[in-house]
């Protein structure tokens, strides 16, 4: 959580302060970023125009939303806008699993699958879907903070993640069925 102190020095010309601000959410913004774009180099190209952004931007930043719903809704709107312009590929890159004596390697296999299927399953959604997805799942989000970092009223919130949750559930388990991706 970022200090509404740090966030004023920041407004007020405290370089160092904008520096510390950038620091500190450079990690959520480029978490966001991957998980909307699922590509590391679009995802780190987001990254860097939502930070530039922030910083040439921190002056409209008004304290009647949270600040990290501001940025949220900075790094969303980059993301989707990549996200029109070139539908993102699906990464092969296979992360790397480290086995140790003390891991059960076929629990370590199994969770690995089966995070690569929701991952295909979010990436299948469709983009208004995965946003919800990803802000709610993977960032915390409460409905308000998606409500006002997407710029959507609430029930459509609500009804975006219902029908997600549902179109989710329906793609994991034809994956579990052995259903065919892609």
């Amino acid at each position: 959580m970022v200090a509404p102190e740090l966030v004023r020095a920041a407004q007020a010309g405290d370089r160092d302060a904008l520096i510390t601000l950038l620091r500190e959410i450079e990690t959520h913004v480029y978490r966001t970023a991957y998980y909307i774009l699922n590509n590391e180099q679009d995802a780190l190209d987001a990254s860097q125009e939502a930070l530039l952004r922030i910083y040439t931007k921190i002056n409209s930043y008004e304290e009647k939303a949270l600040f990290k719903t501001w940025v949220q809704r900075i790094v969303t709107n980059i993301c989707i806008d990549k996200f029109r312009k070139a539908r993102p590929t699906v990464s092969i890159d296979e992360h790397e699993m480290t086995f140790t004596a003390d891991h059960n390697v076929e629990q370590e296999i199994m969770t690995g699958y089966l995070a690569k299927d929701i991952r295909e399953a979010i990436d299948k959604l469709p983009e208004h879907h995965r946003s919800v997805v990803v802000l709610r799942y993977l960032q915390d989000f409460s409905y308000h903070e998606i409500a006002e970092s997407l710029n959507l009223p609430l029930n459509t919130v609500k009804s975006y993640l219902f029908r997600a949750r549902q179109q989710l559930q329906s793609l994991l388990q034809e994956y579990q069925k052995g259903g065919v991706r892609g």
